[in-house]
C-alpha cells in the first residue's frame, strides 16, 4: 500500500498530520510548536530555548528521570532542538512504541518549571554560552547575525547571552509557556507505521483539553546590516571570515533556484569554492549556505584559512560571487540537482526524515507537500530559472566579517 496522507485539527486548534506507511520498520512522531526565538522580547533573549531544557525537567506528573526512564524504556530515540522559528520534540522507534510516546511527550509539553530545576538549569544554559564563545566561527556567526539582523528579531542569539538568561525571571518562563506552548500553535506529525486512528484518539485524549492562545508572529520589514567588521581574538591559530548575501524567504518560490545556487556555489567537494580555495590550499575550509526564514533569507558564505591567506581568500571569494551568474554551465546544474535530490530522498526514506519534513513544512505552508513533489520541483529548476534568480538577487554580499588573531 502507498504511503497515505492523513490530517484533522481538533476543536482547540491543534493540528495532528501523518504520512501512513505500512510497510516501514519503524515509526516517528513530532511536536511542532510555532515558536522560537525571534518570538522573544529583546529582554527575555533565550527563553525558547531555555524552556526546552526546562521541558525535560519534568510536569506536574512527572519528574526528570521519568521522562528520561519511560522514553528509554520504550526504546525511542528522543530529543528536541530550538531555532528562531520554532521549537520541535520528537521521538522516533518501533512502531508499538509511538503512542505511548504521545501521552510522555504532551504530558512534558505542560512543564512544571519548579523553582530549583529553572535555577539549576539556569546554570547549564550559561555553561553553554560559555562553551560556544571558545568557538571562533560560532563567535563569528553570531556577530554577523547581529549586525545583518540589526533591529529586527532574527538578529537574537538562540541560547541567550550572558546578561539576559542570568536576569530571565521564572515567570516570565511561564507567561512564555502559557501563551506559545498553546494548543492553535502545536501541530503533532507522525510517519511510518503507524495507525492515524489511534495517534489521533491518543492526542486528542492527551491535548483535547489544551487552549488556544492567539498568539501571532511579527514581521518587521528588515534593514539588513552592510558594510564590513572585524574581531580580534588573542590565541587564535586561523583566520575566519563570512559574508551574507540577500535571498528569498521560505515561502517564496524561488527559493528552489536559491538553494541550488548555495550547492553549486559552496557545497563540499566539487564545489566553485572548493575548487578555489580549498583544493590549491588556500583555505581548510569554504562553503556557502542557503539560509531561508519566514519573511527573509540570506545565503552565507564561510571560510578558515591561514591569517596570513585571509586578505588573498576574501579576494578569491568576492571573484566567485562576481562571475557565477556568467560562467554557471548546465552540468553545474545538473550535479547540484543531484546532489540536492538525493539528500532529500535519502532523508524521506526514513520515517522520522518524513515527520520532520511534514511537521515544519505544515508550520511553514499549511499545506501538505508531498516527498515526491518537493523532488519534482527540484528537478525542474533549469538554467533559465537560475539566470531570473540571479538577475533579481544578484551575489554582491551585503555584510562581511572576518575574525583574526590579536
Amino acid at each position: 500500500m502507498a504511503i497515505q496522507y492523513h490530517r484533522e485539527t481538533l476543536p482547540n486548534g491543534l493540528t495532528v498530520l501523518a504520512e501512513t506507511d505500512p510497510s516501514a520498520a519503524t515509526a516517528a512522531i513530532g511536536f511542532f510548536v510555532r515558536t522560537g526565538t525571534r518570538d522573544e522580547r529583546p529582554e527575555e533573549m533565550g527563553v525558547s530555548h531555555f524552556l526546552e531544557h526546562m521541558v525535560f525537567k519534568g510536569s506536574e506528573r512527572r519528574g526528570p528521570v521519568e521522562v528520561s526512564a519511560q522514553l528509554d524504556d520504550l526504546g525511542l530515540d528522543h530529543n528536541a532542538f530550538t531555532s528562531h522559528e520554532m521549537t520541535v520534540y520528537y521521538a522516533a522507534g518501533l512502531p508499538e512504541s509511538i503512542s505511548p510516546a504521545v501521552e510522555v511527550l504532551a504530558d512534558i509539553l505542560r512543564p512544571a518549571l519548579r523553582e530549583a530545576d529553572f535555577e539549576e538549569e539556569r546554570g547549564v544554559i550559561l555553561e553553554e554560552i560559555a562553551m560556544y564563545e571558545d568557538q571562533p566561527a560560532w563567535v563569528l556567526m553570531e556577530a554577523a547575525q547581529e549586525r545583518y539582523f540589526h533591529g529586527h528579531p532574527l538578529g537574537f542569539r538562540v541560547l541567550g547571552t550572558k546578561d539576559t538568561i542570568s536576569r530571565l525571571p521564572r515567570e516570565a518562563m511561564v507567561r512564555y509557556a502559557r501563551d506559545r506552548y498553546a494548543a492553535d500553535s502545536i501541530v503533532v506529525a507522525a510517519a511510518g507505521r503507524v495507525e492515524f486512528g489511534e495517534v489521533l484518539e491518543r492526542v486528542g485524549r492527551a491535548c483535547g483539553a489544551w487552549r488556544p492562545s492567539g498568539a501571532t508572529r511579527e514581521h518587521p520589514r528588515l534593514a539588513a546590516g552592510e558594510g564590513e567588521f572585524e574581531i580580534r581574538r588573542p590565541k587564535l591559530s586561523a583566520a575566519y571570515g563570512t559574508m551574507l548575501v540577500p535571498a528569498v524567504d521560505l515561502r517564496d518560490p524561488r527559493r528552489y533556484a536559491a538553494m541550488l545556487v548555495a550547492h553549486v556555489l559552496g557545497d563540499g567537494d566539487g564545489s566553485r569554492l572548493f575548487w578555489a580555495l580549498v583544493e590549491p590550499g588556500l583555505a581548510e575550509h569554504a562553503d556557502a549556505g542557503f539560509d531561508p526564514h519566514d519573511g527573509v533569507g540570506e545565503i552565507v558564505v564561510q571560510w578558515t584559512c591561514d591569517p596570513e591567506a585571509n586578505e588573498e581568500v576574501e579576494a578569491v571569494v568576492r571573484r566567485e560571487l562576481a562571475s557565477f551568474a556568467e560562467s554557471l554551465r548546465e552540468e553545474d546544474l545538473l550535479r547540484a540537482r543531484a546532489k540536492v535530490a538525493t539528500a532529500v530522498t535519502l532523508a524521506g526514506e526514513r520515517p522520522s526524515g518524513r515527520m520532520h519534513r511534514l511537521g515544519a513544512s505544515w508550520l511553514v505552508h499549511r499545506e501538505h507537500r508531498p516527498l515526491e513533489a518537493e523532488l519534482a520541483r527540484i528537478e525542474s529548476v533549469d538554467l533559465r530559472e537560475i539566470h531570473q534568480y540571479l538577475e533579481q538577487l544578484p551575489l554582491v554580499p551585503r555584510l562581511a566579517g572576518r575574525l583574526l588573531p590579536e
